[in-house]
C-alpha cells in the first residue's frame, strides 16, 4: 500500500505537498475503508485547478522511470513549477508491505531525467545515488556486489537498473524489493474525460470492445449496466470485419458507440479495468474526475463496486453528495486546495460522529484544509 506520498516543484506544485494516508481516526464503521490505520479508500474534493489531476500524475510519475508501461508525455509537459526558481522536482513515496516500511526519494528535471534516488527498507539504505556530488551509486543489495556502480546515464533509473542486471539473493529484503516493484508495476490512473487516457498497468491502446469480447464478458457487461440502472440488451455484431458490442432493440442491433451517452461510455470504459481489478491484476487505482458524467447513485455504486474488490483507491470528484458516512468515513474524504490536502476530521474542531450528514456540514463551510 501506499501510505504516503511528497511532492515539491512539480507543476502546479510549488511548495512541499503532502498525501498522508496513514493520518486515520478510530471511527467504528466502515472500517473496511481502512487498513492496518492507512487509508484504503480515499475521495479528493477541492476546487477546479488546486491540482487534483496533478496529484494523480505526480503519484504516477514513478511509472516513467521504473516501468515500461503505459506512459503519456504529453501530460508531462511544463515539468517544473514555473514560480519554483530551483532546478529539480522532489518526490518521496512511503510503502508498506506485510509490515515493512519502503521509503523511495527521487529528484528529477523533467520526466526522463533522474538526478538522484535512494531506496530503503526499515530505514535501512540499500541504494542510492546523487549526480549533483558524482555519478557513482552506492548499492548494498545481497546478489548486486558485482554490479558497476559508475552509472552516469541520467535516463537510467538506478533501482531498474539494479532489478534488471542482477540476480538477487533470495532474502527477507530482496522479496520487498521485488514486491515492491511488482506494486508499481500494476499501478493504474486513468479518466474517462477528454480522450481516455491512462497510466501504468499495461502498454499501448486496447479497443474495448474487442477485449470484452474476448474476455467472454459481454453478458456480464449486460449485467453490470442495468445494475447501473441502464436497461439494456447486449449482441456481438459484425461490423467492416470486427465483432463489436451493440445495444439490441428486439432484434435491431446498434452499436453501442454510436447511441450511448457519455456516461454508459465511461461506465463501460471503468467496466474494461473493472475486469482486471477482479482478475487481481491491479495493485493500485487512481481514477480522476471518476464521477464526471455520472449521477449520484451511479457514483455511489462504483465506490461501492471497488469496496467490494479491496483494492486500495483514490478517486476525484466534484460531487458533493456522495460525502456521506454511508459509503465511507470522515477521515478517507480528502480536502485538497492549491497548496494542502487533509482528511474531512482534520478540517475541523468538531468532533465527527457517524450520525453526521457531512454533505450538509461540507456546504455549510465547516471544513477548511
Amino acid at each position: 500500500m501506499i501510505t504516503r506520498f511528497e511532492v515539491s516543484n512539480f507543476k502546479g506544485f510549488n511548495t512541499q505537498f503532502v498525501f498522508n494516508l496513514k493520518d486515520t481516526n478510530s471511527y467504528t464503521f466502515n472500517k473496511e475503508s481502512v487498513k492496518n490505520g492507512i487509508v484504503n479508500n480515499a475521495l479528493v474534493y477541492g476546487a477546479n485547478a488546486v491540482g487534483k489531476s496533478n496529484l494523480g500524475l505526480a503519484m504516477f510519475d514513478i511509472i516513467n522511470h521504473l516501468t515500461d508501461k503505459q506512459t503519456n508525455e504529453s501530460r508531462y509537459s511544463n515539468y517544473l513549477n514555473a514560480f519554483n526558481k530551483t532546478s529539480e522536482a522532489i518526490f518521496e513515496y512511503e510503502f508498506v508491505f506485510d509490515g515493512n516500511y519502503i521509503n523511495y526519494n527521487y529528484t528529477k528535471v523533467n520526466h526522463k531525467t533522474i538526478v538522484s534516488e535512494s531506496f530503503s527498507i526499515n530505514g535501512k539504505l540499500l541504494a542510492s545515488i546523487d549526480r549533483n556530488v558524482n555519478e557513482n551509486a552506492e548499492i548494498k543489495f545481497k546478489g548486486a556486489e558485482t554490479l558497476k556502480t559508475h552509472i552516469p546515464d541520467n535516463n537510467l533509473s538506478l533501482l531498474k537498473y539494479i532489478k534488471n542486471n542482477s540476480l538477487l539473493d533470495d532474502n527477507t529484503e530482496n522479496r520487498i524489493f521485488v514486491t515492491f516493484f511488482d506494486f508499481v508495476e500494476k499501478m493504474l490512473f486513468f479518466r474517462s474525460l477528454q480522450d481516455n487516457m491512462y497510466l501504468g498497468m499495461e502498454v499501448g491502446r486496447t479497443v474495448i470492445d474487442e477485449d470484452i469480447i474476448k474476455k467472454d464478458n459481454v453478458y456480464d457487461l449486460e449485467s453490470f449496466l442495468n445494475s447501473a440502472g441502464i436497461n439494456c440488451k447486449l449482441s456481438v455484431v459484425n461490423e467492416s470485419g470486427k465483432d463489436i458490442i451493440a445495444f439490441d432493440f428486439n432484434g435491431e442491433k446498434i452499436a453501442y458507440h454510436k447511441i450511448a451517452s457519455s456516461g454508459t461510455i465511461a461506465l463501460i470504459l471503468f467496466y474494461y479495468w473493472l475486469q482486471r481489478l477482479r482478475d487481481d491484476k491491479i495493485s493500485f487505482l487512481f481514477i480522476d474526475e471518476f464521477d464526471a458524467f455520472y449521477h449520484h447513485e451511479l457514483s455511489e455504486l462504483i465506490i461501492k463496486e471497488l469496496k467490494k474488490i479491496g483494492i486500495q483507491f483514490v478517486l476525484t470528484t466534484h460531487n458533493t453528495s456522495i460525502i456521506s458516512n454511508d459509503l465511507l468515513r470522515p477521515d478517507c474524504y480528502f480536502l485538497m486546495s492549491n497548496s494542502a490536502i487533509k482528511p474531512l476530521s482534520k478540517c475541523t474542531s468538531k468532533e465527527l460522529r457517524e450520525a453526521h450528514n457531512l454533505e450538509k456540514m461540507y456546504k455549510a463551510g465547516t471544513f477548511n484544509v
